[in-house]
């Protein structure tokens, strides 16, 4: 992997390919290498996949994070990479950083999008359960608490089915520092509402559910319908769609990035 410095802290990411330049931000206690069975299928552009703050290699600075301060890093490994435009998109945790980047700093993009991720702020409830969560991580370990969150990013019956995508979750979410983990949960549970970000923009944008996603269910994702949106909801999979089905999500990648290119 290489690194750069981002707003003080080393983020490390992959940059491979040539052409119309693509950042992919994983999500919640996740890596870069959330992506490695959808890369295959993405041709002809140039993806780059960053750890984000607090995950993977990336720095974890101990306190908590911002939505904000995510999305500057983005926006200064662009400028590091001398990248003037590009598409970003983002699953769950990384769709909030997208939505902020959006907003503040949308002439630097060419779209954006979603990827079983939400415009919607965290509930009441949803907000004591990242307080949980903290609590957890402080007190019994990210490997206690990964082992309790990844069964539940997947549709029902994987354990079963795919045993190997729940395996390769939890080992990706091992490697995440627990100060890294808490920093972020505090962040979601702080972000603000911004589904107006996609409501307002005329820039194209890309939003994915999966059918059978227990985490943001498709009318959470699904909250603008205008003619520069295009939905696409994934049969079958829950919310790890790049895990479960690489080659469908690989191909709606796709197909956006060939949109965005047709004159």
């Amino acid at each position: 992997m290489d690194k750069v410095q981002c707003n003080g802290s080393t983020i490390c990411y992959v940059d491979q390919g040539q052409g119309e330049p693509v950042i992919l931000l994983h999500g919640f206690c996740g890596s870069s290498a959330y992506w490695e069975q959808v890369l295959p299928y993405l041709q002809d552009v140039r993806v780059i996949v960053p750890d984000l703050r607090g995950h993977g290699r990336s720095d974890a600075p101990m306190g908590s994070y911002t939505m904000e301060q995510m999305a500057d890093d983005v926006l200064q490994l662009m400028d590091e990479l001398e990248i003037p435009k590009a598409v970003l998109l983002g699953h769950s945790l990384g769709g909030y950083i997208t939505l902020s980047f959006a907003q503040r700093y949308a002439s630097r993009l060419n779209g954006f999008g979603l990827i079983h991720s939400t415009g919607y702020p965290d509930s009441d409830e949803a907000k004591e359960k990242r307080l949980t969560a903290v609590s957890t991580i402080q007190g019994e370990g990210i490997t206690a608490f990964v082992d309790g969150l990844v069964p539940g990013l997947f549709a029902p019956g994987t354990e079963e089915s795919k045993p190997e995508c729940i395996q390769r979750a939890k080992e990706i979410g091992y490697q995440t520092p627990p100060q890294g983990a808490v920093g972020a949960a505090l962040a979601m549970r702080e972000r603000i509402d911004r589904r107006d970000v996609l409501s307002a923009t005329t820039l194209p944008v890309l939003l994915v559910a999966g059918e059978k996603d227990g985490v943001i269910p498709p009318d959470r994702t699904f909250t603008t319908d205008h003619e520069n949106v295009t939905q696409v909801v994934i049969e079958g999979v829950g919310h790890m769609s790049m895990m479960e089905n690489p080659e469908k999500l690989g191909s709606m990648i796709q197909s956006f990035m060939n949109g965005l290119l047709e004159p």
